[in-house]
């Protein structure tokens, strides 16, 4: 078994260091615009100074607004165009219309794109390559083939000409002598952008990178991220570290985790010595470690959104608060190596399981979730408050975005109640919450149980209300004991007039023989179990059917049969209970509860000695037959037991008075003889 929990604390630990970010060359966690907080960081290389991101941005900016594109010259498109005119009868028109295209193509064609760049304002000048020599030059007279047909259509007044000029089919031909040398603007807008974002200098070798508690402005953050650039490029160093970083990653968790289980091991004995309860526990942890890491891949500062409040919550639902803020503390100690400020996200988690932890304590309820989710976010929002006070002495850091991001986590706790029944599912554990639910007497089986034996329902109602108050006093699970007395004696819907409680003056047992009516008693702890099966019960309540008479004895029929047999040697086995003895308190409780309340029916005096005598015979009967050897129970609980089940009983069974009849009319006295006069029950 020890060997099982250390696989399982191991493999749970190469999971978490398998996602754990490894990143080659980050060795620090920061942020711009807020303060570096590790040592005093000092050069070990001389590091040139790029410009900052805002510097680029700026410089970009810049000069896509004042870059003047470059165009070329090409003379002999007009001659190319003259020479496609078509014939025509009177040779001058076409000499006419190629001296108007001349004088256009003088001023410039241009393409349609920059002729509607030029007409919007946007191009007043262009620079024009011409024997590896640039030179500006205006727009103002640049047209593009679309406006110079145009213009001519509206110019050409001679009839005779225009007909020409319609015949000529111009937008066909016209086409732009100044184009675009869109290898020339690249290669000048590079050169330019280069020129303006040069290196500012260099970082001396033992010259101050950064400074401890400095504010990391724009330019300290590109100088941090040309060292770690640097930094990665030194083959040697950087295979060293990243297999001396992996290795420390995975003491850091495995330490982690071991302290979890040491605490489970010396604390929490119902965690660690339950294997499917030790799976939980470490699949929780490294589940939500997951979520968290997944988030903060696709998203910055993502694991600021996992619901990690959820662990909490689902520990304490199954186990104890103690346990839960242990747990919690293991999940945010793992995360906090991804985060940039871990001590900023440990103090928000811890403060946000402590509100969850305090606020809930138990559920019972679904709006108890609601409430818990309200107070997270409550504790978040003044945890992050108090950080930026202590931190910065101001709000000037504070960001709605990360308010933003606690308040969805919050939102996201309410999510524990479809997990909780995920958790049972697959874990076998039942919650408070599903106890109260199996304890509502509108549950198909209780209500069949109702209608076809109304008696043993009758008698598990009373038994849950006796062992109940018990396990109140004792420090019990009461919502476990209450839901498992309802359902202990389900197998009794199988035979229900072999059971004395349901019937009606006709006893069936007078016609079998006493080893044949206890195979049929004994057997309604087997039947409930398949009944149980059927209907899906948690294993925690199949316990109480299976329990609730342990490996004790159909005594009735064993002393009946004895009788009948005298100076045999009697074989006990047909008329024992399979077992197994009551391994839990609650089981322990519903054994003496079943058992006193049904001897107390045949009790004919009710006063505390008879009641007294009773609890004491009984119980200490079962001890004596060392049925509750198995259970947990101790030597001081069996005092407050028996106290408890005295005093229930006699609440149950106190007298009560008789109410006298109301006195008759004379005359309808004499008329009718009056009754005789009957005590009433109250």
């Amino acid at each position: 078994m020890l060997l099982k929990k250390i696989l399982l604390a191991l493999a749970a630990t190469i999971v978490i260091v398998y996602f754990y970010p490894h990143p080659e060359a980050n060795r620090y966690n920061y942020e711009e615009g807020r303060p570096w907080n590790y040592s005093k960081l000092i050069a070990p290389f001389d590091i040139p100074i790029h410009p900052d991101s805002a510097t680029l941005i700026a410089a970009r900016d810049s000069l896509n607004a004042r870059f003047v594109p470059i165009y070329e010259l090409n003379q002999l498109i007009i001659d190319t165009i003259v020479e496609r005119l078509p014939a025509s009868s009177d040779p001058s028109l076409r000499n006419r219309l190629a001296q108007e295209l001349r004088g256009l193509y003088a001023t410039g064609i241009v393409d349609l794109t920059t002729g509607d760049e030029i007409a919007a304002g946007k191009l007043p000048k262009v620079r024009i390559l011409e024997k590896n020599i640039l030179s500006e030059m205006p727009t103002s007279g640049f047209t593009s083939p679309r406006d110079a047909y145009l213009y001519l259509d509206s110019v050409i007044t001679d009839s005779a000409l225009h007909r020409y000029f319609m015949q000529a089919n111009l937008q066909n031909l016209l086409l732009p002598n100044y184009t675009r040398n869109e290898e020339e603007c690249r290669r000048n807008y590079e050169y330019d952008y280069l020129t303006i974002t040069a290196d500012r200098g260099i970082i001396l070798q033992g010259q101050t990178i950064i400074d401890k508690g400095a504010v990391i402005s724009s330019q300290d953050f590109t100088n941090l991220r040309t060292y770690e650039t640097m930094l990665s490029q030194l083959n040697t160093r950087e295979t060293q570290s990243k297999w001396l970083m992996l290795l420390g990653q995975f003491l850091y968790v495995a330490l982690i985790l071991t302290a979890l289980l040491l605490y489970l091991r010396y604390f929490c004995a119902a965690i660690y010595d339950n294997i499917r309860a030790l799976t939980f526990v470490y699949s929780m942890v490294t589940l939500f470690f997951l979520v968290g890491v997944g988030l903060n891949y696709f998203v910055a500062q993502g694991i600021y959104i996992t619901p990690m409040m959820i662990v909490p919550i689902l520990v304490l639902v199954f186990f104890d608060g103690r346990t839960a803020l242990f747990t919690t503390g293991a999940l945010a100690l793992i995360c906090a190596g991804v985060t940039a400020f871990a001590l900023e996200f440990l103090f928000l988690q811890f403060c946000a399981a402590a509100a969850a932890v305090f606020s809930l304590r138990e559920l019972s309820r679904r709006s108890q979730l609601l409430r818990t989710s309200g107070v997270v976010a409550l504790a978040y929002c003044c945890a992050y408050v108090s950080l930026e006070l202590l931190m910065n002495g101001s709000f000037e850091a504070f960001t709605w975005r990360m308010t933003a991001f606690l308040l969805v986590n919050a939102a996201l706790t309410s999510m524990a109640y479809i997990l909780m029944f995920a958790v049972e599912r697959l874990f076998g554990f039942v919650s408070e919450v599903t106890l109260v639910e199996l304890a509502d007497i509108n549950n198909p089986l209780l209500m069949r149980l109702s209608n076809e034996c109304p008696g043993t329902f009758q008698h598990s109602v009373a038994v849950s209300n006796l062992a109940a108050d018990a396990a109140q006093r004792i420090g019990a699970n009461v919502l476990l004991v209450r839901a498992g007395a309802l359902y202990h004696d389900i197998g009794k819907l199988s035979n229900p007039a072999f059971f004395t409680e349901n019937q009606h003056g006709v006893n069936p047992h007078d016609a079998l023989p006493p080893e044949r009516s206890a195979a049929i008693v004994i057997n309604h702890v087997n039947d409930g179990l398949s009944l149980a099966d059927r209907a899906g019960l948690p294993q925690s309540i199949q316990n109480f059917i299976r329990e609730h008479h342990g490996a004790g004895m159909a005594k009735y029929f064993y002393i009946t049969y004895c009788k009948a047999h005298p100076g045999e040697d009697v074989d006990k086995a047909p008329f024992s209970y399979p077992g197994p003895n009551p391994r839990s308190r609650e089981t322990s409780l519903l054994m003496m509860a079943d058992a006193v309340e049904a001897a107390s029916r045949s009790l004919t005096g009710h006063t505390r000695e008879d009641i007294s005598a009773l609890v004491n015979r009984i119980i200490d009967g079962q001890i004596a037959e060392g049925l509750h050897n198995d259970s947990p129970l101790t030597f001081r609980d069996i005092p407050v037991i028996k106290e408890a089940f005295i005093k229930r009983l006699m609440t149950i069974y106190h007298s009560r008075i008789a109410y006298p009849t109301a006195p008759k009319p004379a005359a309808e006295t004499t008329a009718v003889p009056a009754p005789p006069t009957t005590p009433s029950a109250q």
